[in-house]
């Protein structure tokens, strides 16, 4: 959804961060070496290392993205992973090139201060400046009548973290005052379809009760249909699933609607269970990871990885990551084996595909080419629970109920992954889908990852 997703430092508040984090780690680290010669080489040797390790660890994080949505407590935990992957990476080279003079106590210490001083900067110097960068959340406004226009103006003037990207007009509405340069895609009638071209965070609903109630019901309910967030001005309309949000911090003179389960302490374990988890994952299978990445190298022309543009959160496109167990050109070779699919609905499944070479259909059988998604796990664009993200085409054919199962953050295994996987057809997936989205729990989160163990140990459903 967002073309900065790849860029280091996108925005003013970014750039000045990633500046005072450099900073920080070059003067804590001096300060932790405790060196009486400051230009020494070893010094310059580890000052490298330690900034170098922290922007490659900005990137594989995309520490600095204001286009990510990650709460303040997301943030300062991938702060800290950074200030421990930047000390690692300083002490193993320090130990393997001045091993005599390496001292494990200082680079405690400089971890510790370089994690606390790089989030004391983001909560309170920093904290200004982010709100110059990109909002975060992109709005859709239904109504171009006197309340939509007051309410573009209040989004967008002011910090309220939010971008209005366009309008709908209900019928009786007059056309946008000249000024506003928001395009107007057309009435409520065209609101879905709207919506599955320009994905947004949040729908708006700026209409009159009296003469617009139905318009303006008709919308809810399409919203709620596909599990949109919605707000409305303080009127009695009719809700089927959609739960009122906490209004203590809205201050925009709307009420705030979900359509999944208002559980933020549930969803703030969650995300750091997420982080935690695939963290620590990716240290431990990082040999499994090498010798994987070296065999595809060696047996298969082409590059190790595989990326792929994939639907997230309401819409949101995103870039996953995969081990590459295809030949090169699977994507072009797909339209001539469409005549050959076995999956029902708009997803492509073969049991036999001669795309893959054989090492793909290994790490296809016991899912090893999924693993590189715990670094999308541990950047935000997906959990580790979670309806398998879709590729836009399929998306694009979806029916407007089995739209709803993007409500939810995608992720690497649901009751699809443990109930047969490709044994399964379309319509009973979504409908699986549909039942974590409505029944979402922690609890539900660990039977399902325990499930998941024993299905991809023997390899059962994949192809």
């Amino acid at each position: 959804m967002n073309a900065k997703f790849d860029k280091l430092t996108p925005g003013i508040g970014a750039k000045l961060n990633l500046f005072f984090d450099c900073c920080f780690t070059v003067l804590t680290l001096l300060a932790a070496l405790r060196t009486q010669e400051i230009l020494q080489t070893r010094v310059f040797v580890l000052l490298a290392v330690a900034l170098l390790a922290w922007l490659c660890t900005a990137v594989f994080l995309r520490l600095y993205s204001a286009c990510t949505p990650r709460s303040r407590w997301d943030n300062m935990v991938l702060t800290g992973i950074a200030a421990i992957t930047v000390t690692a990476s300083t002490a193993i080279v320090d130990w393997m090139l001045y091993g005599d003079k390496s001292d494990a106590v200082s680079f405690l210490t400089f971890a510790v201060v370089l994690a606390a001083a790089s989030c004391l900067c983001r909560l309170t110097f920093l904290s200004a400046f982010s709100r110059i960068d990109e909002p975060l959340e992109d709005v859709l406004i239904v109504g171009t009548g006197a309340l939509g226009v007051s309410t573009y103006y209040r989004l967008n003037e002011g910090n309220s973290g939010r971008r209005v990207v366009g309008f709908l007009r209900f019928k009786s509405d007059p056309p946008l005052p000249y000024g506003i340069r928001v395009p107007v895609s057309g009435t409520v009638d065209s609101l879905l379809d709207t919506l599955q071209q320009r994905p947004v965070n949040e729908v708006y609903i700026a209409g009159r009760v009296l003469s617009q109630g139905g318009e303006m019901q008709e919308v809810a309910t399409s919203c709620e249909r596909i599990g949109m967030p919605f707000a409305v001005p303080v009127h009695s309309l009719r809700y089927e699933r959609a739960a009122l949000l906490s209004t203590s911090r809205n201050t925009d003179g709307y009420l705030h609607y979900l359509s999944t389960r208002t559980a933020p302490v549930q969803y703030a374990v969650k995300r750091l269970i997420d982080i935690a988890a695939s963290s620590v994952a990716l240290v431990m299978l990082s040999p499994l990871l090498i010798g994987v990445a070296a065999v595809i190298k060696i047996t298969s022309k082409g590059p190790v990885f595989f990326r792929q543009t994939r639907v997230g959160l309401h819409g949101a496109h995103f870039s996953l990551l995969k081990f590459r167990s295809m030949v090169v050109d699977a994507e072009a070779l797909k339209e001539k084996l469409m005549k050959m699919n076995e999956q029902t609905g708009p997803v492509f499944k073969m049991k036999h595909d001669p795309r893959i070479t054989p090492i793909g259909r290994f790490i296809r059988k016991y899912s090893i080419d999924e693993l590189p998604q715990l670094i999308n796990i541990l950047r935000g664009d997906m959990t580790i629970v979670g309806p398998r993200p879709a590729l836009p085409s399929e998306v694009a054919q979806y029916k407007v109920w089995q739209r709803r199962r993007l409500s939810v953050r995608p992720g690497l295994t649901c009751y699809w992954q443990v109930g047969g996987r490709n044994a399964i057809g379309f319509e009973e997936w979504m409908r699986l889908d549909l039942r974590y989205v409505d029944h979402w729990s922690l609890s539900v989160d660990m039977r399902l990852i325990l499930q998941t163990f024993p299905v991809v140990l023997a390899g059962r459903g994949a192809s």
